[in-house]
């Protein structure tokens, strides 16, 4: 019994492996279509990493690279000004 329950897990999550391979490669085909017709592939990764953030998390994270990039002098109000 514990060895058909095994299997059966192992079937499922074989067959959600493929279907996780599918879309990734429709998003891949998405993100060659946008490209195709001139939008910035990277850019487009990037707002959406950024859409499935709350708005907060974005904030935060934006502030901290707003001041790394700063404390480099990569951006206004640098710490060697």
């Amino acid at each position: 019994m514990a060895g058909d329950q095994l299997r059966a897990f192992i079937e499922r999550i074989e067959n959600l492996e493929e279907d996780k391979k599918a879309i990734a490669d429709d998003i891949k085909d998405v993100y060659g279509e946008a490209k195709s017709m001139g939008f910035d592939s990277k850019a487009l990764r990037a707002i959406v990493r950024i859409r499935k953030k709350d708005f907060s998390e974005y904030e935060n994270s934006q502030a901290v690279l707003d001041t790394y990039l700063a404390a480099l002098g990569m951006i206004p109000g640098g710490f060697d000004e």
